[in-house]
């Protein structure tokens, strides 16, 4: 009596009811169980269907072939044949998909050099595309241009502005090229970082705690008073501020000279910043639109370009390291990235729907990531090569008003209606907050100063924090009070080694602090 499936003496008989078959239990019920019907036959069959057999216990008779030591080499020989018969065969198919394999590789990177070709012709072929479209209402309109009264310094201005197409504006994109050179940038400025020692010509911590007000020059209409912002040139120690009545003034601090006033925006300038060397400035307005003052030989400044890309207040401009793009913020809910030669928005980016615009931004020292802070309170983290939103900071309340990175790299300060947050970029955590008015009153600009050493902040007063560590305390080492009489400083920056502070609040005055003379004289 064998088993049906094995054809072997069962162990442990049973028998089917409705066929009749014997199996070996074990046999029987793994393929019941697997299939639901009965091996020979094909009909269904359930383990209710199978009855187990009774029967004396059987030992197994030995095969013949394992009667005798030539049969047992014989059993041998054929396993070992069998065995190596399937490693020959394991052989061969582990060669055939190394032989696929290399070839799909192969293709693969044939693959992805044709897509990098064409995605390169792609970019140049829309950066000329975006060029020609520039230049062509220029060549229609130069005669306009001729003519239009568009006056900075008593010199007209550059009229290249877009013209207002329907439909979305093509954008180029970052190129590959762009990506390779902010990433050598960045790596460049990572390994100066690590070697980076505090100047010793740095303003000490005594210093600050003597600072007074040197000086206050009224560089705006007294009609519409405010400063909303302001940079320094600290190579050729030049200020520029933006104001409420629209226009931007440039100043030098050592003369005491307003050396132009930049006009052609139609409403209040909300952002300034200088590039590097101090040849280029850039204002961003209410009126939606960011200029591009060019500075000449005889100290004068004259509109390059006029970016009309936002549909709403430009809110924030910031520098790249590079010197060679800088990006834009607006309450449009987009970010653009420009190209300082031409004027060119690379890439427009939007945030996630449900946001009521950027209302801050402020590039990364070593140029990889951009913050912008939002007017529902949050601060997002991009990576400028993807545009691709990396991190978001939560916490604050009310719009963010200004976004400042460390120049150790580390830190990142954001100030909004409920004060100043001090971010760790290395633990993505806030780990420092400064409430430092009540709660109707805002904090409305906060900076690092160049060396990373003091922090600055501005709202009813300006305050001046000593940077320590992370577990380290804080100190704030120096108050000045608002001398507006405002009671709101909307800018704070630190001059070249900490000097001297910038500040400019709601009433028409530039505001010096520094280090008080020996014989006590003050500026006016």
């Amino acid at each position: 009596m064998n088993c049906s499936i094995s054809g072997e003496v069962p162990e442990e008989p049973v028998v089917s009811t409705k066929s009749g078959h014997v199996y070996e239990k074990r046999l029987i019920e793994r393929y019941v169980s697997d299939y639901g019907k009965c091996p020979v036959t094909g009909e269904p069959l359930t383990m209710d269907d199978i009855l187990p057999v009774k029967m004396g216990k059987i030992v197994k008779p030995r095969p013949l072939q394992a009667a005798s030591i030539p049969g047992l080499l014989s059993i041998f020989q054929n396993e070992w044949d069998s065995l190596m018969l399937s490693n020959f065969a394991l052989e061969q198919q582990l060669h055939t998909a190394r032989q696929e394999l290399s070839h799909a590789l192969y293709q693969h990177d044939a693959a992805c050099r044709v897509i990098a070709r064409l995605k390169k012709e792609r970019d140049e072929a829309r950066s000329l595309l975006a060029q020609a479209e520039r230049q062509m209402p220029m060549t229609a309109s130069s005669d306009i241009a001729a003519n239009a009264s568009a006056l900075s310094n008593g010199r007209k201005a550059s009229l290249d502005e877009e013209p207002d197409y329907a439909g979305k504006k093509m954008r180029p994109g970052i190129s590959a090229g762009i990506i390779a050179e902010i990433t050598d940038c960045n790596l460049a400025l990572s390994q100066q970082r690590k070697k980076r020692q505090i100047p010793s010509t740095l303003a000490s911590v005594e210093d600050v705690e003597r600072y007074t007000q040197l000086s206050s020059y009224p560089l705006h209409k007294t009609g519409k008073p405010g400063i909303t912002s302001l940079d320094i040139c600290h190579s050729k120690d030049i200020i520029v501020t933006g104001g409420i009545d629209t226009s931007a003034v440039l100043f030098d601090r050592s003369s005491g000279q307003i050396m132009s006033t930049l006009s052609g925006h139609s409403k209040k300038v909300t952002s300034v910043n200088f590039d590097a060397q101090g040849d280029l400035v850039l204002t961003g307005s209410a009126d939606k639109t960011v200029r591009v003052w060019q500075g000449s030989e005889d100290g004068s400044y004259n509109c390059r370009h006029i970016l009309k890309d936002h549909t709403a207040e430009v809110q924030a401009i910031t520098v790249h390291a590079t010197n060679n793009y800088f990006a834009t913020a607006s309450l449009d809910n987009t970010w653009c990235f420009y190209e300082f030669s031409t004027g060119l928005c690379l890439t427009q980016v939007e945030g996630a729907s449900g946001s009521e615009g950027y209302t801050s931004a402020a590039f990364h020292p070593d140029g990889l990531i951009l913050g912008t802070g939002t007017s529902n309170a949050d601060v997002k983290i991009w990576d400028v090569k993807t545009q691709a939103n990396v991190t978001t900071f939560s916490g604050h309340t009310g719009a963010i008003t200004a976004i400042s990175f460390s120049e150790n790299g580390y830190f990142l300060a954001t100030a909004a209606q409920d004060g100043v947050k001090l971010w760790d970029l290395r633990k993505l955590k806030n780990f420092r907050t400064f409430s430092a008015y009540d709660r109707d009153t805002g904090t409305n600009s906060v900076e690092f100063d160049h060396s990373g050493c003091y922090l600055g902040l501005a709202g009813a007063d300006i305050r001046v924090y000593q940077v320590a560590s992370v577990k380290s305390e804080w100190n704030c080492i120096k108050t000045f009070p608002d001398l507006s009489g405002t009671g709101k400083v909307t800018c704070v920056k630190f001059g070249p080694d900490s000097k001297y502070i910038a500040v400019g609040s709601m009433d028409h005055n530039l505001r010096i602090f520094g280090l008080p003379s020996e014989d006590g004289a003050m500026e006016s």
